[in-house]
């Protein structure tokens, strides 16, 4: 079985990655913050699976993670580094520092960590690709998500830079999964979040989308769909 690791896995697009991916036959090793939600998904993924609490701001806590997932499951061949944050909707001058603070320590923080946790381990067998969740947003902006669009234009520099720095068969992405109505759209758009695909319907493109990368696309921005 290959191994797909995925943060951010208990709700909106991770949850429905970490489901696509194991109706499709790959070992899912997924991590969250809600235990409520964890139990969700554990149930709702059964065996083979890993579902673990994991704070992705903790060193400490990714690397327990990611110690226990290649023992079950070997290295993965494929990392979603999917968890993240977004800023309530408020002009930069009235954004709280704790806040801007939590979107930067969960984004790309949170990124950095579980590259630091999971990419020796590929490394060493030689092969396996890195995702890292970007945004329409880490390639535009708009007002009032600041902090928001400053984490995923930080995420597509700190992939492609990665990218330069991976040897051969390897390969490191900033992926921009669309729009998709999710809960952390629906806190930008309220109820025009509707207008777009949910997140189960986005993983039917994007799980075949994201098995068929290969190393060739190393340093690519690319986008599902």
């Amino acid at each position: 079985m290959k191994h797909v690791l995925i943060t951010g896995a208990t709700r909106g697009l991770g949850r429905a990655l970490a489901l696509g991916f194991a109706d499709s036959g790959w070992a899912v090793s997924g991590c969250g913050t809600s235990a409520h939600a964890l139990d969700a998904l554990t149930t709702d993924l059964g065996d083979p699976h890993l579902v673990r609490v994991c704070d992705v701001t903790s060193s400490a806590a990714v690397e327990r993670f990611v110690d226990e997932a290649v023992a079950l499951h070997g290295p993965p061949d494929l990392l979603i580094n999917n968890a993240a944050l977004i800023n309530a909707n408020a002009p930069l001058w009235k954004v709280p520092p704790e806040e801007f603070s939590k979107v930067i320590d969960v984004n790309l923080k949170g990124i950095h960590h579980m590259i630091r946790a999971a990419l020796p381990p590929m490394l060493e067998r030689g092969s396996g690709i890195i995702v890292n969740l970007s945004s329409g947003w880490g390639r535009s902006t708009s007002p009032e998500v600041a902090p928001y669009c400053c984490t995923k234009w930080g995420v597509e520099g700190l992939t492609l830079a990665l990218a330069q720095e991976l040897p051969k068969g390897l390969a490191a992405i900033p992926l921009n999964p669309g729009i998709i109505d999710t809960d952390m759209l629906r806190s930008c758009f309220g109820e025009g979040a509707s207008d777009f695909p949910d997140a189960k319907a986005w993983a039917e493109t994007a799980v075949p989308f994201l098995q068929k990368l290969t190393p060739s696309a190393n340093g690519q921005s690319l986008t599902v769909g």
